[in-house]
């Protein structure tokens, strides 16, 4: 299991976000956000990297290294496509089946990431969880196929469609649909959360 990260940097983390909360509580925000996702990723997996964007110096990362024992790769590539592309080039010549998650998705679980590893064990070749928003909050493979994750515009409404549209002559599977942070609407969902 992978989970994806960009470091907590007041204005650079969580955009979007800055309007309604500013830039240093939307940092704030991105590390919590990030934390509790490498927890649910330790709840449900056996093996956690933490991947991380700009660089893995950043001493919240390193924080996280120590308090919860996970190692922290940097992200290569132009953009989040080829970050992930690489990310799965190079770990599936270690593993059988790799999943990738981000941190933008509290409403994934641990019981969510069991399920997608047992139907990677199983026929499929590729999982993915629909985001309400139209992109994916989990994609699982054990096939890389470099298409997947090029020529899509990463952020916008049509990830999870397009995505599919390259997955053709391969056994897909989606979880159920979660909803993920990305809008001051967001916020108010997240609140809602007993363990945030």
């Amino acid at each position: 299991m992978l989970v994806f990260a960009r470091a907590p940097v007041p204005g650079a983390a969580k955009t979007r976000l800055i309007p309604r909360l500013g830039a240093w509580r939307a940092a704030r925000l991105q590390m919590r956000l990030t934390e509790r996702a490498l927890r649910t990723a330790l709840a449900g997996c056996a093996v956690v990297e933490l991947h991380a964007a700009p660089s893995v110096h950043h001493p919240y990362f390193r924080f996280l290294e120590r308090k919860l024992r996970v190692a922290a790769v940097r992200q290569s590539g132009r953009d989040l496509g080829e970050r992930m592309r690489n990310a799965f080039a190079t770990t599936l010549r270690r593993h059988a089946g790799v999943m990738i998650i981000g941190t933008d998705c509290p409403a994934l679980t641990p019981r969510d990431l069991r399920r997608a590893a047992r139907l990677l064990r199983g026929d499929c070749d590729a999982v993915l969880a629909p985001a309400e928003d139209g992109g994916y909050a989990l994609i699982g493979l054990r096939k890389l196929r470099r298409e997947m994750f090029e020529g899509i515009e990463w952020g916008g409404a049509h990830v999870l469609r397009d995505t599919l549209a390259r997955t053709k002559g391969l056994r897909v599977k989606l979880l159920r649909t979660v909803w993920d942070v990305d809008r001051a609407e967001d916020l108010e969902r997240l609140r809602s959360l007993r363990s945030f």
